[in-house]
């Protein structure tokens, strides 16, 4: 085992005792022996025993990309390794290696099946079912993946006491350093400091930005002599593992092959729900996007890519949050124009007027994820301290929960009365209502996060699609419609849901439809003095739930159409 796993990785030291235990001092990339057989490896690999590393997330991550980036109906969506699958993944580990079965043989089988359950699902048009996905589950499973990026962020630091007390205070500080430089620099971005061009620069580079200046930060005076744990990388372009890229997936018992079924049922839920909440989320009300929506076609190509990462033997990539949204959000143009409303008078607001559909930024990301795979790119790899790596997960999950609307709610409930804008939705509600309803996602998530702790994580998927059904049948009895118009909505706008039948509480529509693109030429004719800005914030303020056209007459004999979550977005004049 020794020989096998030095010959995979670029340094080591030459003189091993297999008497001994040894593990990666990523400080210094080169293995050190250890008299307590109790060590483990590096986090990342010890739950699953180095089965996945760098490498392995890195080719699943060109794979979602390329795959998506070519083929898929929307290609906003941004598909890479997830934390969920990640549950999945060491649970499924934990369960089958006591009891002697082959680890990446068994995961295979679980691709392959879940593959097959991919395609009946695209091919019996059972995508139909999201359009009963509203923000309610949208938001719970947000806020879960947002905590579990916390969770990891806190995991890695516990860690750290393996280099010393110092190691560990050093890299809690830099993590600190790491949260604090890329939050200021989102926030930055989305201010009305400095002139466009650089606001743009600090939100999209912020936090690479950081992760290379606190990569460094370690060299600097009398902290370059302490050493700290960092990214253990592998030789490029080949496994963690002494093993081939292909899976012998024929080395396995039959009945072990048809024990793999029940397991790939819920790999199917979870990424059926997953990947769609990530398309839904990434093509939100907030958007107004032209190109239409094919989630049964996705959910095939989801298939497919599923199925070889099994025979590769890597992560099964899915839909990202919130790197979806974000990516749709990076795309944005919008302008500002002045707040009509009478209470902001003189202030201005950010409209989105269109988004940049196009393949190419989901592709350039996967190529240059490809290109970290290269020799030279992995040694740079192995500088990052795992507290710079931490400190990524504070910033990927705060920023999730500032964006997320459970987060939103509970802003407004414990923000003054009197300070609160008279147009905010929420004031439409009794505050017992929002409170009921927040506190019926926090439950929900608490359950889910609780789950996923114990052994039973293998069945979380099944508890996390039952959100759907609880808010269609559950909640219209406690909540009246006007309650539920405001505190939940339809995840996407009606043009998205037009593939799988259109929203389930959609109203007749008028004859002559409106569309987003005629929508947007409508929306930027209303000011002639607007300015054109680019990867300005897209945040709304009042976002309504109703996701059917209302047909308004203005009292100059046009007819007004409006759809969507706001009048701006999805609006059209036609002449009676």
């Amino acid at each position: 085992m020794v020989n096998d796993v030095r010959r995979r990785l670029p340094y080591y030291k030459s003189d091993w005792t297999d008497a001994w235990d040894y593990r990666i001092v990523p400080s210094t990339g080169l293995f050190c022996l250890l008299p307590d057989s109790a060590k483990a490896w590096w986090y990342r690999f010890e739950k699953t025993k180095m089965s996945y590393g760098v490498n392995e997330v890195l080719l699943a991550s060109v794979l979602g990309a390329v795959v998506f980036s070519f083929l898929a109906a929307q290609p906003l969506c941004i598909v890479g390794v997830t934390g969920p699958i990640t549950v999945f993944n060491y649970t499924v580990y934990a369960i089958v290696t006591p009891r002697g079965i082959p680890y990446f043989q068994f995961m295979c089988w679980i691709c392959l099946w879940s593959m097959l359950m991919h395609f009946a699902i695209a091919i019996t048009n059972a995508c139909n079912a999201v359009k009963w996905v509203t923000r309610f589950s949208c938001d719970i499973f947000g806020f879960y993946v947002a905590f579990i990026y916390l969770q990891k962020g806190i995991q890695v630091l516990t860690l750290q006491w393996r280099a010393g007390d110092a190691a560990a205070y050093l890299s809690i500080s830099i993590s600190l350093l790491v949260l604090m430089s890329g939050y200021a620099c989102s926030w930055l971005g989305n201010s009305s400091l400095f002139r466009q061009p650089v606001r743009v620069f600090l939100k999209d580079y912020g936090t690479p930005l950081s992760i290379v200046c606190f990569t460094g930060y370690q060299y600097i005076g009398k902290m370059k002599h302490i050493e700290l744990e960092r990214l253990p990388v592998s030789q490029a372009f080949f496994p963690t593992m002494e093993r081939g890229w292909l899976v012998h997936f024929w080395d396995i018992s039959v009945g072990q092959v048809f024990l793999a079924i029940p397991f790939a049922l819920l790999l199917t839920i979870l990424f059926y729900f997953d990947h769609n909440v990530s398309s839904l989320i990434s093509q939100g009300t907030e958007f107004p996007l032209k190109k239409p929506a094919g989630f049964h076609w996705d959910i095939f190509l989801l298939g497919i890519t599923t199925g070889i990462s099994g025979v590769l033997g890597i992560p099964a990539p899915n839909g990202l949050i919130p790197q979806a949204p974000f990516h749709t959000a990076s795309l944005c143009v919008t302008r500002r124009r002045v707040d009509e409303a009478e209470e902001n008078k003189g202030k201005t607001e950010v409209v989105v007027d269109h988004v940049v559909e196009q393949r190419v930024s989901n592709l350039a990301q996967g190529l240059l994820i490809l290109g970290t795979m290269t020799g030279p790119l992995l040694v740079v790899l192995a500088l990052i301290p795992q507290g710079v790596l931490a400190g990524l997960f504070f910033v990927m999950g705060l920023q999730a929960l500032e964006a997320n609307g459970i987060t939103l709610k509970l802003l407004f409930l414990f923000r003054d009365d009197s300070l609160t804008s008279a147009g905010e939705p929420l004031k439409r509600c009794r505050k017992g209502a929002v409170w009921a309803f927040v506190a019926l996602e926090l439950v929900g998530f608490g359950a889910t996060f609780a789950i996923t702790q114990t052994i039973a994580a293998i069945g979380f998927p099944v508890f996390i699609f039952l959100l759907i059904p609880a808010r269609t049948l559950i909640l219209p009895n406690y909540f009246t419609p006007e309650e539920l118009g405001v505190l939940d909505a339809p995840t996407a706008s009606p043009f998205t849901l037009e593939s799988v039948g259109g929203g389930y509480d959609d109203a007749p529509e008028s004859s002559d439809d409106s569309t987003p693109a005629e929508a947007s030429s409508d929306t930027l004719a209303e000011s002639a003095e607007s300015v054109m800005e680019r990867g300005d914030s897209v945040k709304l303020s009042g976002r309504r739930s109703s996701a059917v056209r209302h047909s308004i007459d203005d009292g100059s004999g046009d007819r007004v159409e409006e759809a969507g979550s706001s009048g701006t977005q999805h609006r059209r004049t036609t002449a009676k």
